[in-house]
């Protein structure tokens, strides 16, 4: 019997690598407006290379790449990024199509809902109350609950302990197979593919179902459920 789901929050609910590519877009277009002379590329490769060096969450790329390229942090340039970037973020951090649907018929079904994600806690938090998600869940686990990213079972096993659920009754769904799929795995979870969300093109998921859209999650609850309830 199913009577719980745990997503991944980045790629599965949101579309985070598109926010976060507008975003810094948006950021670049506002730090050359605000006088800036460097090749729009340039810009861009140097900030990417800093996410890629201190993690896609870091906070202070534009202070870094600022001092990097300049050798100083010019105020003006700085807070037309950090506007800029805010501005783009909170216009595009949008869930995928019918999540929220989603989420409302799983819980009306009697689902306990949680979220695992690599995200630190704060972002985590804030991305889920931006989208008005933040009360469907029953329990919210980020990295620095267990200090351990996916696939470790540490994160998973908290989340099936916060929710009082043995593996085998919780599906797992989420974007990124090496994480998501083969940690839910290791626990004994049943796990659900977000191809939707999927950045890697990836060709074998090895996932015990894989979703084109969030809602098809629904219907693989509803034929689990019924399968058990007919043995």
């Amino acid at each position: 019997m199913i009577k719980g789901v745990i997503f991944d929050l980045d790629n599965t609910l949101i579309d985070f690598v598109k926010m976060k590519e507008m975003a810094i877009e948006a950021a670049i277009t506002a730090m050359i407006d605000a006088g800036l002379s460097l090749p729009r590329e340039e810009i861009k490769k140097e900030i990417y290379k800093i996410y890629e060096e201190k993690g896609i969450e870091y906070q202070e790329v534009f202070q870094d790449f600022l001092l990097r390229k300049l050798g100083y942090i010019d105020y003006k340039i700085l807070a037309s990024g950090i506007v800029g970037y805010r501005r783009a973020k909170d216009f595009t951090l949008v869930p995928y199509p019918h999540t929220e649907y989603t989420l409302l018929q799983l819980i009306k079904r009697g689902l306990k809902l949680g979220v695992v994600s690599d995200a630190p806690k704060l972002q985590a938090y804030l991305r889920l109350c931006y989208l008005g998600f933040l009360n469907y869940f029953d329990c919210v686990i980020a990295y620095e609950d267990t200090q351990k990213r996916k696939p470790d079972p540490e994160p998973f096993l908290l989340a099936l302990k916060k929710l009082n659920l043995k593996p085998e009754e919780v599906i797992m769904v989420g974007d990124w197979r090496e994480r998501d799929i083969v940690g839910a795995k290791l626990v004994g979870m049943k796990t659900a593919f977000a191809k939707y969300g999927d950045t890697f093109n990836t060709k074998e998921s090895n996932a015990d179902y894989e979703l084109n859209d969030i809602k098809e999650i629904i219907k693989i609850v509803d034929q689990e459920n019924d399968l058990r309830n007919r043995h």
